[in-house]
């Protein structure tokens, strides 16, 4: 069996509803066939050397409306739950998994679970949801269901799912939720419980592997581009003027990278996957001597998981979802900037900016948005179809389902030597790392 083969509950023998719909010629909607595959590694040449090894390509199921559906709609129960830190667009996601539910297939019983796994393994925080209660939840940022971090007992979620007799929980969060996911599903089957878990996968770090770009992402790097505006507006107006703006990004530089590029302001970027030097004559600290010098001025964005090399090993210990907790980088920079100068007699003056909550807790912005509600519909003909242990996610610009297993086999990041961090390098004017190489020329 391929790695990439998505588990289901059994054969589908139910007519889906939406074979009522029709068009102006008689023609129903078009239908996916499971065996519609998208290949998960597009470049030509893996694709001839497989076929000349005469090996199978690995491919990705194509998401969509199928059919024919597993679950008995007037029977089903839906569940949907939030985890994890806040993210633009959980609330769209949430409305167009009800608004699917009810307007499409014609589910009434449809569950909330407040806070997370929590709301899973605790009675009183399950709420009903109709397509009526999340018109208008889209406007706002965050999520009406409210979210925790931590692991509950798979045992005690599932006996509340039976509890409820929900069929179908769709599960919204990052690495750590997924996985959680995945231990519901697995304890279902070992009970011989039939429920889909179908993962819609949410991370603001875009990070998650076999995904073009995560919901929320775009929102984001959006929110990040005003803040390096405002840093670049202070340091401009000061001698000697140095913007240092934090943006999200535990692991991976995305959100950096996108709003260096996006903004053309930044003439600095740090992130996880490129560790910096601070001082020695190639070190960052004398970069920066050189562009105060030469510009008068500086900006400089920095992921919050860069630079931590420069901590002890694991000193932040870790958090409730088991995450190394990282030291903050912002203010260590801040810091050390500032004593570096201070030292050398020259007067520099330095505005923090850290605008990550305002960034994760904003309304979705249009594109994301779009991407939230076809991810929402995607995830319920999915789910319908009692389709498990599976995430729905965008994969060469094309919705595709993913085992979760393999979504949370290993990190998404930046890849020093690709395309994205050559452009970022072109735009800053900084070397690829601030050990043994040369400073940046000045931009502006």
């Amino acid at each position: 069996m391929s790695r990439f083969a998505i588990h289901t509950l059994g054969p589908c023998t139910h007519d889906s509803p939406l074979l009522a719909y029709r068009d102006r010629t008689g023609d129903t909607i078009q239908f996916v066939s499971d065996a519609a595959r998208i290949v998960s590694n597009h470049d030509a040449s893996h694709l001839v050397r497989a076929a000349a090894d005469g090996q199978p390509f690995d491919s990705l199921e194509l998401a969509g409306p199928r059919r024919r559906i597993f679950f008995d709609p007037a029977r089903t129960g839906v569940g949907i739950v939030t985890c994890g830190g806040l993210c633009p667009g959980l609330n769209n996601v949430i409305r167009a998994l009800v608004m699917a539910a009810e307007y499409q297939y014609g589910v009434r019983r449809i569950f909330g679970f407040r806070y997370g796994f929590l709301g899973l393994a605790d009675p009183s925080l399950a709420v009903p949801l109709r397509a009526q209660d999340v018109a208008e939840i889209h406007h706002a940022g965050g999520t009406i269901l409210g979210s925790s971090r931590g692991p509950q007992d798979p045992a005690r979620m599932l006996d509340r799912l039976c509890e409820l007799d929900v069929q179908v929980l769709f599960v919204i969060g990052g690495d750590g939720s997924m996985r959680g996911a995945l231990a519901i599903a697995e304890e279902a089957r070992r009970r011989g419980v039939a429920l889909a878990v179908v993962g819609i996968p949410k991370t603001i770090d875009n990070d998650l592997l076999y995904m073009d770009q995560s919901f929320g992402f775009a929102t984001a790097f959006a929110e990040a581009v005003d803040a390096v505006g405002a840093a670049h507006r202070e340091a401009q107006g000061a001698p000697n003027g140095i913007g240092l703006v934090k943006v999200m990004g535990r692991h991976s530089g995305f959100i950096a990278c996108a709003a260096t590029l996006a903004s053309g302001d930044v003439n600095y970027t740090l992130i996880p996957e490129v560790p910096f030097s601070l001082e020695g004559p190639h070190g960052l600290l004398e970069s920066l001597g050189r562009r105060l010098a030469e510009r008068q001025h500086a900006v400089i964005v920095v992921a919050e998981g860069a630079g931590q090399e420069h901590f002890g090993e694991d000193a932040g210990g870790r958090d409730a979802s088991g995450n190394v907790r990282l030291q903050d980088i912002g203010p260590f920079l801040a810091r050390r900037i500032t004593d570096h100068f201070t030292a050398e007699g020259r007067e520099v003056t330095l505005k923090y900016i850290d605008p990550s909550y305002i960034i994760r807790s904003v309304p979705a912005n249009p594109g994301d948005a779009v991407f939230c509600s076809m991810l929402g519909f995607s995830a319920m003909h999915a789910g319908m179809c009692g389709k498990t242990e599976m995430v729905v996610g965008s994969w060469h610009r094309t919705l595709a389902h993913v085992p979760i297993a393999e979504a949370v086999a290993a990190r998404n990041h930046v890849d020093p030597t690709g395309p994205l961090w050559l452009a970022v390098l072109a735009t800053t004017g900084q070397p690829l790392a601030f050990q043994d190489l040369p400073g940046p020329r000045p931009t502006t």
